[in-house]
């Protein structure tokens, strides 16, 4: 299904009509613009009901200390300007990798670093609430579970922890092999997370059953469970895709060879029913791949790496790679984010280049605003911006940190941006947009 060697921003796949998209009830969601109500708790769901957590009340108390820096005129570093920031984060003594806002209020956030250290703190003021403490490795990875009752941290040595987030409490821990990803199941307390070996976990928390699912002799690299909650795609870093059942605990799909990717997968996305998975490589290619039939219906990649040599020829081959990706909620419309600071906008119901929008530096993440065609991108020169995919025009920008951005989380209402940075601050950052 691959052609190494064609050019252009068309997919390296038929044209739709070949695809016999609108003759196959599976394809054709894609372009259907009201996902309709959400699935009901699944299977697996139901078999964590036994794990009974109180439903915590808004945390109001916060330390008294006063760890927050107000935001600062005139910031000093190698990316000097004004700060747009309304509260910014400073108690990380290193570079800040990670952040997750809590589904329920988005009200909380909860950062890692490079400093072994996570904190939860509160949007509105900076608060702390609590230190996520015992890590002895950078937390790379850190988030609520789905009722916002729980928060995980997982360092790159592979200790994962739990906290009750009303009381403040560790609950559940445990050592895995160094960590790749972590992610929250989307409606019971279930942790997934992939490890250096290969392995995917699944463990019920806080009682710690716990479900391996044994990839290749290679880091799971990448992973996302499917909206339904039965299913999960990892990504591997010898380019296979698995489609794996959680309850049985066997893969349902794996693509490899072609099918697969040319190199190590980075990351990966679903679209709002599920129907439809985009991974993302260091191959510089994007595919699209349908979540039932395992099979890859469409392969993404810009015009500017095209004739890019392919992984294993030398050092250039590093130099561009799909670093984030995902589907638009309201629109036909997936974005592809690439180290070399394109961002592409495909047609997917055309698998056609709509836009293509460049930055200054590499795009580090890129999210949807859920409800809208407007796209969020964090970059290496440590700004967020807002592209229209509908015109490929810049809405905004926003500044404030004085080095990379390394991560960024989007709020469920659009209202705030919360990012964390190479400077060692998370900062949030209030949207206003004059076409909403």
């Amino acid at each position: 299904m691959e052609s190494e060697s064609e050019s252009g921003a068309a997919a390296d796949t038929p044209p739709l009509e070949t695809l016999s998209f609108h003759g196959d009830e599976e394809i054709i969601e894609v372009v259907e613009l009201d996902p309709g109500p959400p699935d009901p708790a699944d299977d697996l769901a139901q078999e964590m009901e036994d794990v009974d957590f109180e439903e915590e009340e808004e945390e109001e108390e916060g330390n008294e200390e006063g760890w927050v820096l107000e935001p600062q005129e005139g910031v000093v570093g190698s990316m000097e300007g004004p700060d747009d920031s309304e509260v910014t984060f400073a108690l990380h003594s290193a570079s800040v990798f990670c952040v997750s806002l809590d589904p329920k209020t988005n009200t909380l956030a909860v950062t890692g670093g490079e400093d072994d250290k996570a904190f939860v703190w509160r949007l509105s003021d900076g608060e702390l609430l609590f230190e996520c403490a015992g890590h002895k490795d950078s937390v790379t990875c850190a988030g609520f579970s789905h009722d916002s009752t729980l928060v995980a941290t997982g360092d790159m040595s592979g200790l994962l922890k739990v906290w009750q987030v009303d009381t403040k409490e560790e609950v559940w821990s445990f050592e895995a092999g160094d960590l790749e990803w972590m992610e929250w199941h989307p409606r019971a307390p279930v942790l997934l997370a992939g490890t250096a070996d290969g392995n995917a976990w699944m463990w019920k928390v806080p009682n710690g059953d716990c479900k391996t699912f044994q990839g290749p002799n290679c880091p799971a690299t990448c992973g996302r469970v499917l909206p339904d909650g039965k299913r999960a795609v990892v990504g591997y870093e010898d380019g296979t895709i698995r489609i794996w059942d959680l309850k049985q605990g066997s893969p349902i799909h794996v693509l490899k060879g072609t099918e697969g990717h040319q190199g190590p997968l980075t990351c990966v996305a679903t679209n709002q029913d599920g129907s439809l998975i985009l991974t993302g490589s260091v191959d510089c290619q994007a595919k699209l791949v349908s979540a039932t039939t395992g099979k890859v219906v469409g392969v993404f990649r810009p015009e500017t790496v095209a004739s890019q040599p392919s992984v294993g020829e030398g050092e250039e081959s590093e130099s561009n790679s799909v670093e984030s990706l995902g589907f638009c909620s309201v629109m036909p419309l997936a974005a592809v984010g690439y180290l070399d600071g394109t961002l592409a906008i495909y047609d997917l119901s055309t698998q056609t280049l709509r836009h293509q929008c460049q930055h200054q530096s590499g795009i580090v993440q890129l999210l949807w605003e859920a409800g809208t065609a407007v796209v969020y991108t964090c970059s290496l020169d440590g700004i967020v911006r807002l592209w229209d995919a509908r015109t490929g025009r810049l809405l905004t920008d926003y500044r404030g940190h004085t080095a990379e951005i390394l991560d960024f989380a989007l709020s469920k209402d659009a209202s705030l941006v919360v990012t964390t940075s190479g400077d060692h601050k998370a900062k949030v950052f209030c949207v206003q947009r004059p076409d909403r």
